[in-house]
């Protein structure tokens, strides 16, 4: 019976200690899980927060952006409406000029002084417009350059050294900041 007893108490024994190994390994178990549990709403709620910091943030840029897109637009319309406002005021002077010399042409005969009066406004003209970024285009002895220069004639028989070159300027040609805005019509040497 000994035997017998002995196997009752070490199969108590073993029956005993797997109990209290379960009930352990459940707790760790438990522990873990509720830990790991823990942790991953802890990331859930930091990547939540990352993501509405991100949509702000994308929000603020598209708003920006919208707002510099209105303000470009309007300013750019500002500009085609009021942009030549600088160079028709610089040119106002030229016109009252020119206004008081069609008044005192009447009262004079002498085409000289005409004459004088129509050169002085003339280069108190180009004067305003060189302000303005305004250049003739020269063409006196120059090679031709179709970048500047657009042929309306071609004058044979001028010899070898004036092959090529501007002849005669039928229109003057000009430039708006090194920009042609009207090409120089020419006559060139064949």
């Amino acid at each position: 019976m000994e035997e017998k007893d002995i196997n009752i108490e070490e199969s108590e024994t073993l029956n005993e200690a797997p109990v209290e190994e379960t009930e352990e390994k459940n707790e760790t178990e438990t522990e873990t899980s509720t830990e790991t549990e823990f942790e991953e709403a802890e990331e859930i709620s930091k990547l939540q927060s990352q993501i509405a910091i991100l949509n702000d943030k994308y929000l603020r840029s598209v708003a920006e952006f919208d707002n510099y897109r209105k303000r470009t637009l309007k300013e750019r319309a500002e500009l085609i409406l009021n942009g030549g406002e600088k160079v028709i005021t610089a040119i106002l002077p030229v016109v009252d000029d020119m206004e008081r010399a069609i008044d005192n042409g009447t009262k004079t005969d002498d085409p000289q002084v005409l004459r004088e009066g129509m050169e002085l406004i003339y280069h108190k003209l180009m004067k305003v417009l060189e302000s303005q970024g305004v250049s003739i285009i020269k063409t006196e002895e120059e090679d031709f350059d179709t970048d500047v220069h657009e042929a309306v004639a071609m004058v044979p028989g001028m010899g070898d050294d004036k092959k090529g070159k501007v002849i005669d300027c039928l229109q003057k040609g000009y430039k708006l900041n090194d920009k042609v805005i009207r090409h120089a019509k020419v006559a060139v040497g064949q």
